[in-house]
């Protein structure tokens, strides 16, 4: 794993694969850390992100950037093999990621992130261009986080 990686450059990847409409929120977190962090998993984990847009499938519930943060965490701390204890941590640091969204926006609910906004209008774009910078970014500095307690 990759461990010298920019947080900065992290956002801006980000939001750039959203702003240009290469990838949605939880798709463009997804690549960036695993791309930033040279995971050697399968660019298929970026179709598995591909349902979260817009609150799971458009459905307005969950942010798309929290779910796409919080699976670049499973890649890097999640389990694989049945009963490993990993998943506690896994738990613990996609929490702290919930926890720095809630606290910042008051809310993970999609559908109230975006009221009084028309969806794809340039500043619910804008906000969402946003949270999925924010998301990539705080994932990233949590895996460095850990990753350094562990050398």
């Amino acid at each position: 794993m990759n461990l010298d990686v920019d947080l900065q450059k992290i956002r801006m990847t980000a939001e750039e694969y959203y702003r240009s409409g290469d990838f949605y929120c939880s798709e463009a977190i997804v690549k960036t850390i695993k791309d930033a962090f040279n995971l050697s998993v399968s660019d298929d984990v970026i179709a598995m992100a591909s349902g979260f847009p817009v609150g799971i499938g458009e459905a307005g519930c969950t942010c798309g950037a929290v779910t796409g943060g919080v699976m670049a965490l499973g890649l890097v701390f999640g389990r694989s093999k049945p009963k490993d204890t990993k998943v506690n941590r896994a738990m613990k640091l996609s929490r702290e990621l919930h926890d720095i969204f809630k606290a910042n926006h008051k809310s993970l609910c999609c559908r109230k992130l975006n009221r009084y906004m028309m969806m794809g209008s340039s500043k619910q774009m804008k906000q969402c261009i946003a949270f999925t910078g924010e998301m990539a970014h705080e994932a990233a500095r949590i895996i460095l986080r850990e990753q350094s307690k562990a050398r």
